[in-house]
């Protein structure tokens, strides 16, 4: 939790019945929202309700799109770091791009990924 939403917690503690119950009429007011129990939904069931995917995608796909001929040795170096091939093989898979270089990885480490291969010139997309 954020030190912001800790602080809002805590002052939301501090109120009397009466404090709490005027600042529930001013947040329905607001927002207008209901907060009786009777219209509580969960934010799942109004996803549902309207056929939204529920699912987030958590693995991601680093794929090697275009490698630009001015730039392919510096490519080359990124693609056998990252893959760990010998250079032949590194060299037909930067020549056979568009490629998947890592596949099923978080999106942080796909972010970093692409980044490396861009800066060396490629064009990097993430699926």
């Amino acid at each position: 939790m954020s030190v912001k939403t800790i602080e809002i917690l805590e002052q939301l503690k501090s109120l009397t019945l009466t404090e709490a119950a005027e600042l529930v009429k001013q947040v329905e007011d607001t927002f207008r929202v209901d907060a009786s129990p009777r219209q509580r939904t969960s934010i799942i069931e109004i996803i549902e309700e309207k056929g939204e995917d529920l699912s987030v995608q958590t693995e991601f796909d680093v794929v090697l799109e275009e490698v630009p001929a001015a730039q392919k040795i510096a490519i080359l170096k990124v693609v056998r770091t990252l893959t760990n091939l010998d250079l032949k093989s590194a060299k037909d898979f930067v020549d056979s791009a568009p490629k998947v270089v890592k596949e099923a990885i978080a999106l942080s480490d796909a972010e970093e990924i692409k980044q490396q291969l861009e800066a060396a010139g490629a064009k990097v997309s993430l699926k």
